[in-house]
């Protein structure tokens, strides 16, 4: 006859009580099994535990990341990753969103726990008490949330990376989909992190507000420039986080592009890394021959002496060399004043008197005049101008050497000639121009990539090679003797065939007879008469002669001289 099923789960529930020896169990035993239920925890007690040990609710309108008050009814995220969220909201798009955010942002969320809807009100009110009145006003400029922080601290290891392999500029692209950053190495421009466009937004935002010298709202959709200074704390960080040692400072240039949102550029500026040398042009790359002859421009008591080249060329770091070595050989005792905009690098024992407070193109021009007069009423003996950038900086630079005053300054221009018919075509009269005794000195210079001396090729190993071609029809077997070809790559120079970079450059000081020529417009022949008569050497001239001594390759000489077999277009 079957067990009745009633029957079967009696036998089962009594089997489960007897013991193992099958000896019956005693009575008081039975409900001593069944566990005891503990009593619910008042919200007090939790209140107490999730704010123990100095957790904070980072959600609250007085925490790190704040949310708005929609958001605030239905959730609460603390410190140590605990997240709360109301029973009735599961599900609410509120809720979700907030979760994404906060894992954009590197902020630690936990798995959610579910609890009234009453709970997450009594844990704003808790947190609201609990908030030190003075926390705010102790860092008013600092990171409004723990994500800015975070973002901080990113924008500091890329700037210790970058620094690391003496990087110029990195390139900040935040696009339509991702953000990509690129490093300029010698000259290159290579991709090195690749991340999300909220997290590229997120960089580009941290990267203004760490600025020292900057606008006074960051605006996503116009042009701003701004400054890092080396020795000074990032704000917010209590004096943390600073920037490398060897980095003296940073320069910022946001941008606004097409199918994107910012792109940003950094110029890094380094310190020296031989102090005691600090003046010496030849470590730049300068041969005996052109630092002596930046020996006599230094003598020169009155005139303008100009360092001409595109951006990126090294005219800065010339004239700031030029000025060390000035002071010293002067005993530092003249005057020296510097107007920049802004000052780059340190220059001791000079005056350096920045140009700030200007938003916007005409401002700073208004403001660079008033600095650059200044200047000029402050008893100088020599003067040094950033860059002359329009014809009322150029009249007060000219206006400095009429009055007795040496001038050095920067210029763009394509060639150390093409100094006088920049300053022409600026609006500067021709009677200056003229002046030997005003225009003293021209100089154009460019940086050129090192061949790697490890991993260079020989020419004679690639003779078919065009530019092998190209170099014995120009010098015949001479040439190929004595140079090289770029490398595939080794472990000294990083796989990259160069290693380093050098200044090459073109050094004229002129003669009345020649600024004539110039000025005419005849331009070939005052060419001409400087190579010739003058003994000048062009920048071409001057990089075949490093390419002869194994510094440079014959495809880095030809990309900033032309082809080797092409007769100079003046």
């Amino acid at each position: 006859m079957p067990i009745p099923a009633k029957t079967k789960q009696a036998m089962a529930a009594n089997a489960q009580k007897q013991p193992s020896g099958g000896t019956p169990a005693p009575a008081a035993a039975a409900p001593a099994a069944a566990p005891e239920k503990q009593a619910p925890k008042k919200s007090s007690e939790i209140l107490n535990e999730l704010f123990s040990h100095g957790v904070t609710c980072v959600t609250a309108a007085n925490g790190s990341f704040p949310v708005k008050d929609d958001t605030r009814a239905l959730l609460a995220l603390f410190s140590n990753g605990r997240f709360l969220v109301s029973s009735e909201h599961k599900f609410d798009g509120r809720v979700l969103s907030f979760e994404v955010l906060a894992r954009k942002r590197r902020i630690q969320v936990g798995k959610p726990e579910y609890v009234p809807v009453n709970l997450i009100k009594a844990i704003y009110d808790r947190a609201s008490k609990e908030a030190p009145p003075a926390a705010a006003a102790d860092d008013d400029d600092g990171p409004t949330d723990l994500a800015q922080l975070q973002m901080q601290i990113d924008y500091l290891n890329i700037l210790k990376r970058a620094a690391n392999v003496k990087v110029s500029d990195i390139h900040v692209v935040v696009g339509n989909e991702k953000t990509q950053i690129m490093f300029r190495t010698n000259g290159m421009m290579q991709v090195e992190v690749e991340n999300s466009k909220d997290w590229g937004e997120a960089f580009v935002r941290a990267a203004f507000a760490s600025s020292d010298i900057s606008d006074a709202n960051y605006a996503q959709n116009e042009y701003q420039a701004a400054q890092k200074v080396g020795d000074t704390p990032f704000r917010g960080s209590h004096g943390k986080l600073r920037l490398p040692r060897n980095v003296l400072g940073v320069r910022l240039q946001f941008n606004p592009i097409a199918f994107g949102s910012r792109y940003l550029v950094m110029r890094l500026l380094y310190a020296d890394d031989d102090p005691d040398n600090a003046g010496d042009l030849m470590a730049l790359g300068y041969t005996q021959r052109e630092s002596d002859m930046f020996y006599r421009l230094r003598a020169v008591p009155i005139g303008i002496i100009i360092v001409a080249g595109p951006t990126g060329s090294g005219k800065s770091t010339t004239l700031q060399r030029n000025m060390i070595s000035l002071l010293q050989e002067r005993n530092y005792e003249l005057n020296l004043i510097t107007v920049e905009d802004p000052p780059e690098y340190p220059i001791p024992g000079a005056r350096q008197m920045p140009v700030t407070n200007a938003n916007t193109e005409a401002l700073k021009e208004q403001e660079f005049t008033k600095a650059l007069a200044a200047s000029l009423r402050s008893d100088p003996d020599m003067l040094m101008i950033g860059e002359v950038r329009t014809l009322s900086a150029a009249q007060l630079a000219f206006k400095g050497a009429l009055s007795g005053h040496g001038v050095w300054t920067t210029l763009h221009a394509n060639s150390a000639p093409a100094v006088v018919m920049r300053l022409r075509d600026m609006g500067v009269e021709s009677f200056k121009l003229l002046d030997p005794e005003i225009m003293k000195g021209m100089v154009s210079q460019r940086l050129f990539r090192r061949v790697c001396p490890k991993c260079r090729i020989p020419v004679t190993q690639q003779p078919d090679h065009p530019a092998v071609k190209r170099l014995k029809k120009a010098f015949g077997d001479f040439g190929m003797e004595q140079s090289f070809l770029k490398g595939p790559g080794c472990p000294a120079c990083d796989n990259r065939g160069v290693k380093g970079r050098c200044v090459v450059g073109e050094i004229l000081l002129p003669d009345a007879t020649f600024l004539e020529l110039l000025v005419k417009g005849e331009t070939k022949k005052a060419i001409d008469y400087w190579t010739g008569d003058l003994n000048g050497r062009t920048l071409k001239d001057c990089a075949v002669e490093r390419m002869l001594s194994g510094l440079l390759d014959i495809e880095e000489v030809e990309r900033w001289c032309g082809l080797l077999d092409e007769r100079p277009v003046y």
